[in-house]
């Protein structure tokens, strides 16, 4: 292969070695500079090597024709397809042609089909996986989308990519290729020009001619040592009348485009409309050239020019640079007349969309309805940026006085925007069909704009404004007002008109079978808001929407009834939920839905106890979430507080500042209420009551002002009690109090029935009322919630109790209810209050409570932990596996009651002292 690209050896030694790394390498430089030969040499050389190859080479002609390099790509994992989930299966079918599209497919199906075949070949049998990629500018814009998306996430993978780069070309890398990807470096090739040698040898290989050294020098220089270059000047030479003398100018090279125009001008007319087709048409088959009116005998001219090979099939030109030159070269009023003459002959009707769209220049009803079936076909195979582009063109030659299908095919462009993903774009077009039509295309433009309002996080309530100005455009009573109206009652986080909202969506909604989706997010959200406004929760609004929805939740709330099982302290049906949501998310590569949900199942298993699965969902939400580059608010939010649950309160401290100064900026009211929350969680747990009293009192008033009565993920009235009492205000304790007696009486839940117990006692005790009865209580409250059920709360309780005994001089019930909560504190790793009740302990006199017994493996691995060992030269030592010996150390911490390896050492001398 070497021998192959002559003068090249050098940057071929330098690709091969940073592709075995491995690494993205990116080619690059002017048009026939030899990129591509470099490229195919590579990609060679990976297959002798027992490499898995996966290669498209676009060309100009194919950028618009959806996944055609990605199919290319993906062929060789074929037989892979069928291992796939059914969605991304039925995407990659699609994509492969090689099964019948039953559904629309969505472009985050294929990006992640695409992203499961890849893992699949880099995990493979072979020794290495080369993703190459030859003039990466020219992949059409539905595969250059996937394989951005997969390639940045998929790791042990080796990229090769080309591209044409000139002066005024975009200094943007192909395919995100400079991006961090897994810790590996772009390694970026600019070509530079070839020596008078190395050019000695191309023209011979190539033309089979042999130049006189100062005659190569003087075309070495004209060419600017470009190969490509040089042999159309050396044709050109060929075709004058004799050799230019010493004395004589050289055929200009100035522009690769000259030359070849004088080269098609020089064809015979039959052989200049052959290649003028060829060059037109996406993939020039005989068959196509041949129903066009083109003999064969015309195809021999320009061969023997070198501007075409001629195939048993088809035809390809020799180089991309040749079709770009013929097709420049075409005067637009004959290239608008070949575009008509193959819209006439193709068979293919995507191809035919394409030439009439070329082609006609005046509104025209019956090609504009061709535009918008071929529209409709592409948005369905998951290229929907493609779908716009022709939605638009056939808005463009829809007649103006059809303003009815004019402003539905321009809306239809908006939708195809925004389910691309772009944004921007979709928000200009979304507001130019709402200035330029009324009714209902008005307001189907203004709600498709709040959308983009909510999905970009635009600032304040400018998702509610202009889904208000939408409804205020509906036809009132309709199945688009029903549609406007679920929407906002999403979009709105005022619970009175969020109910309002949702109760008209699903009265409009109701008996429609085309709107189940809607319907059912419509009936849970009129269950929830109505929840949150303080009402009995009608659960056969829930039941009924959870039948609509079947095994297909509705997208628009389907957070909702998790959110609900949640509240309601029944933990793992919120966790079936939330997981059967999350596999579907991740089946159809819906990363924005995946990272609300990974946030949601980290609260859930933060308040179910389950603190080490609550630390993983949050980490993977703060990974995609900085994948996505999306706002970090809610997982660093979770973060924090599962810090202060552990004890680290410093960094939970700036986390709550922070993102209170953010809530202000921002004007969220959601980001204030749980920063808000945070920062009087971390002030109670430090002790610092009067500061903790201060912030429960600002959140209830924040809460209060949004007509929120039943907050329900929000459980502070118990520790704003606690607050209140240390910092001596009895008295908005007991109004606290009564406050949450009407939450319980409102809605019991687990953790109103110990909260309102613990808040009981705290307040007896305080105001010098005999605390025996509202210990009995608290008791009853312990024994009627099951110890897997709120592990913290629990805990607390009998903190309280052991508070109130010592208080009350009861040494013996002090120190064991102590001792107690010491030991479950412990077990759940809540470090600040276990540090607290051992405080507690230490004023009754006791101490703290011998450690659980360490079995002998645990033993082994705490011993050589506290020496310094790490995990692997542990297992190493005992012969166990790394995941053994983390599992044996997550055991060990539990029961020796601390959080980190630094205080292993200690804690062990402590226990051998006990024992």
């Amino acid at each position: 292969m070497r021998r192959a690209i002559v003068g090249r050896d050098e940057v071929f030694d330098r690709a091969w070695q940073q592709l075995g790394r491995p690494g993205p390498v990116l080619v690059e430089g002017p048009a026939g500079i030899g990129k591509s030969e470099l490229w195919r040499a590579l990609v060679a050389h990976a297959t002798q090597a027992g490499w898995l190859v996966l290669s498209c080479a676009p060309t100009e002609a194919e950028a618009e024709l959806p996944y055609a390099a990605l199919a290319d790509l993906l062929r060789p994992l074929a037989d892979r397809v069928a291992e796939l989930p059914e969605p991304q299966r039925a995407a990659a079918e699609v994509v492969l042609l090689s099964g019948d599209v039953r559904e629309a497919v969505d472009t985050r199906v294929v990006g992640a089909a695409t992203r499961a075949l890849l893992e699949t070949a880099a995990t493979g049998p072979h020794p290495r996986t080369l993703v190459a990629v030859d003039d990466a500018p020219w992949l059409d814009r539905p595969s250059e989308r996937a394989l951005r998306y997969a390639l940045r996430r998929v790791a042990g993978l080796s990229v090769l990519v080309s591209r044409r780069r000139g002066r005024g070309d975009p200094e943007d890398v192909p395919l995100g290729l400079d991006e961090d990807r897994h810790g590996s470096r772009l390694d970026r090739l600019e070509l530079p020009p070839l020596d008078v040698g190395a050019l000695h040898h191309v023209l011979r290989d190539q033309l089979g001619v042999t130049l006189t050294r100062p005659m190569l020098v003087r075309v070495a220089r004209e060419a600017g040592g470009n190969p490509l270059l040089t042999i159309e000047v050396v044709r050109a030479m060929q075709r004058l009348p004799r050799h230019p003398s010493p004395g004589d100018d050289l055929p200009v090279a100035a522009s690769m485009h000259h030359l070849l125009a004088d080269v098609v001008a020089g064809l015979p007319s039959a052989s200049r409309d052959a290649v003028r087709l060829a060059a037109l048409l996406t993939v020039p088959t005989l068959v196509d050239l041949s129903a066009a009116g083109v003999p064969a005998a015309a195809l021999d001219a320009p061969e023997e020019a070198g501007l075409i090979v001629v195939t048993p099939t088809g035809v390809r030109f020799t180089h991309p640079v040749h079709a770009a030159a013929v097709r420049a070269g075409i005067p637009p009023g004959v290239r608008r007349r070949l575009h008509r003459r193959l819209a006439d002959l193709v068979a293919d009707p995507d191809e035919q969309a394409r030439h009439l769209a070329l082609c006609t220049t005046t509104p025209d009803p019956v090609v504009a309805e061709t535009l918008t079936a071929a529209a409709d076909r592409w948005h369905s195979r998951g290229a929907p940026d493609l779908a716009a582009d022709l939605h638009e063109r056939a808005s463009q030659l829809t007649p103006v006085e059809d303003q009815v299908r004019l402003g539905r095919r321009r809306l239809a462009a908006t939708r195809c925007r925004l389910d691309s993903g772009d944004l921007p774009a979709a928000r200009q077009a979304a507001e130019a069909v709402a200035a330029d039509f009324t009714g209902d295309l008005r307001a189907e433009s203004l709600l498709l704009r709040a959308i983009v309002a909510w999905s970009s996080g635009e600032a304040g309530q400018a998702a509610v404004e202009i889904g208000t100005r939408a409804l205020a455009a509906v036809r009132p009573g309709s199945a688009l007002a029903g549609r406007v109206h679920a929407h906002l009652a999403v979009f709105d986080d005022h619970t009175e008109s969020a109910r309002a909202h949702a109760e008209a969506a699903a009265a409009l909604l109701d008996g429609r079978d085309d709107e189940h989706d809607l319907l059912a997010a419509a009936l849970v959200l009129l269950f929830f808001q109505e929840v949150r406004l303080g009402r009995a929760p009608r659960t056969d609004l829930l039941e009924r929407a959870l039948t609509l929805e079947g095994d297909k939740p509705s997208w628009l709330a389907s957070t909702v009834p998790a959110i609900w099982w949640k509240s309601m302290d029944d933990a793992e049906r919120a966790r079936g939920r939330l997981h059967q949501m999350l596999g579907r998310a991740e089946a159809r590569g819906d990363e924005p839905l995946q990272h609300e949900l990974l946030t949601h199942l980290g609260e859930a298993e933060l308040l179910a106890g389950r603190w080490d699965d609550a630390e993983q969902h949050v980490a993977a939400a703060r990974d995609l979430g900085d994948q996505l580059g999306s706002g970090l608010v809610a997982e660093t939010w979770l973060a924090a507080l599962l810090d202060a649950h552990r004890g680290r309160l410093s960094e939970a401290a700036r986390v709550a500042e922070s993102g209170l100064r953010l809530a202000e900026d921002l004007d969220d009211d959601w980001c204030r209420r749980i920063h808000q929350q945070l920062a009087g969680f971390v002030a109670l747990s430090a002790g610092r009551m009067t500061e903790a009293a201060a912030a429960y009192t600002t959140l209830a008033a924040t809460i209060d002002a949004r007509g929120l009565v039943e907050p329900l993920s929000m459980r502070f009235e118990p520790d704003w009690i606690e607050a209140c009492v240390g910092a001596g205000d009895l008295d908005r304790a007991g109004a606290v109090l009564e406050r949450l007696y009407d939450r319980h009486r409102r809605l019991p839940r687990p953790w109103t029935i110990l909260g309102t117990a613990r808040a009981r006692v705290l307040l007896d005790s305080a105001t010098g009322r005999d605390p025996g009865p509202a210990l009995d209580a608290l008791t009853a409250a312990r024994d009627a919630v099951p110890p897997d059920v709120l592990p913290l709360d629990r805990a607390r309780c009998l903190f309280v109790a052991g508070m109130v005994h010592r208080r009350s001089r009861r040494k013996l019930p002090a120190r064991q209810a102590l001792e107690a909560a010491v030991a479950e504190f412990t077990a759940i790793g809540a470090a600040a209050f276990a540090e607290r009740a051992r405080a507690e302990l230490a004023r009754v006199g006791g101490r703290a409570p011998t450690p659980r017994h360490l079995t002998p493996t645990e033993d082994r691995v705490a011993r050589l932990a506290a020496r310094g060992r790490t995990n692997r030269a542990i297992a190493d030592e005992l012969f166990v596996s790394p995941k053994t010996v983390e599992a044996n150390l997550a055991r060990v911490y539990r029961k020796l009651g601390i959080s980190t390896r630094a205080e292993l050492g200690a804690a062990m001398t402590r226990a051998d002292a006990q024992t």
